[in-house]
């Protein structure tokens, strides 16, 4: 009989275990289906891709970052991350601007400036002082700034974006560039402004042809020239290229020789980069970089133009939170106002 009574122990002792065994799976099986969820959320192929876009905020000029960051906010649905470049003394002001308006929802980083780098770098111009201001630099130094993104998009505080931001980083960069921009010939609707007003979009508008240094370069001075205002950069390129350490070469050898001038059509940030970046750029489509909107204070575009155009960039002296400018209005319509009242748009009637 011991035997016998030890066999249904044994078989009953089975059957408690085959039932545990089943409850504990009915109870872990949510969490168990939460887990796999999760980790399929965070790989790589499932996560949304970050857009990283730098622009600078510069005392005096901050409305125009407010209101190029509302409106590349306002028009897309890509997790766009900002990075705010500013020097230590204008950094609390545009992080107060930022977290006091609507656009506490945006997600951003500021990151400091340190002018120093530019020390001995820079050769002073009285004609056209603020182009000589530290952050017109910032772009000359992107994998410095940002760390961790393949691809970055560079803006001008003085645009504003009216397409998604997402067609703008889908640009595609040929094999060996370390960077996009719009070239100076590539749309016929800017030609007859740029005849009007007597722009420069050639080479011979930058550099200073009659120094040895430029001559040297083997460049055609008629050769059409870009603008860096906006810019799609690979930053592993850049920095296999070595492309900051080059910029400074020729900022360097500005300093010692002179070899351009803010006088001349660019100012002094434009022709080290038309020097780097000879013949080894790829191009933005035309209409995400419609310019020369701050050229001068009469010569406008057509409003269907205008309505067309992904991005707008008052490039020039005559800019849009200023008096006398043109097509303010499309400009306005981002322009989110100062909590703490200290930076106020220039009106007629102001």
């Amino acid at each position: 009989i011991l035997p016998f009574v030890s066999v249904n122990q044994i078989l009953l002792l089975l059957l408690v275990l085959t039932v545990c065994a089943i409850l504990y799976n009915k109870v872990h099986q949510v969490p168990s289906a939460l887990k796999n969820e999760t980790v399929d959320l965070e790989s790589p192929e499932e996560m949304e891709e970050e857009i990283p876009v730098v622009i600078c905020a510069a005392a005096g000029r901050m409305g125009a970052a407010v209101a190029a960051i509302s409106s590349i906010y306002s028009n897309t649905e890509a997790n766009v991350l900002f990075y705010i470049v500013g020097l230590k003394t204008t950094i609390p002001h545009i992080r107060k601007w930022i977290e006091n308006s609507k656009l506490k929802e945006i997600k951003f980083k500021v990151v400091e400036f340190n002018p120093m780098v530019l020390k001995g770098k820079i050769r002073q111009d009285a004609s056209r002082p603020e182009l000589l201001q530290p952050l017109n630099f910032v772009r000359f130094y992107l994998p410095l700034l940002i760390q961790k993104h393949e691809k970055v998009i560079y803006l001008d505080d003085d645009i504003i974006v009216q397409g998604d931001i997402q067609e703008l980083y889908n640009t595609k960069l040929a094999p060996g560039h370390a960077a996009a921009f719009s070239d100076d010939c590539d749309l016929p609707s800017t030609h007859e402004m740029v005849r009007s007003v007597g722009m420069q979009n050639t080479y011979m508008g930058f550099l200073d042809y009659r120094k040895q240094a430029i001559r040297d370069l083997g460049i055609s001075p008629s050769t059409c020239s870009f603008n860096p205002g906006v810019i799609v950069a690979n930053m592993t390129e850049w920095k296999h290229q070595r492309i900051t350490k080059q910029l400074e070469k020729w900022m360097q050898r500005n300093v010692e020789e002179n070899l351009y001038s803010s006088t001349l059509g660019g100012g002094v940030a434009t022709s080290p980069m038309l020097i780097v970046f000879h013949g080894k750029y790829s191009t933005i489509n035309p209409m995400w970089h419609v310019r020369h909107l701050g050229w001068s204070p009469d010569t406008r575009y057509s409003e269907h133009f205008l309505q067309e155009a992904k991005l707008l960039h008052w490039n020039g002296r005559y800019k849009p939170w200023d008096y006398p400018s043109v097509h303010t209005d499309l400009w306005e319509s981002w322009f989110i106002p100062d909590p703490s009242g200290k930076f106020k748009l220039t009106r007629p009637d102001s």
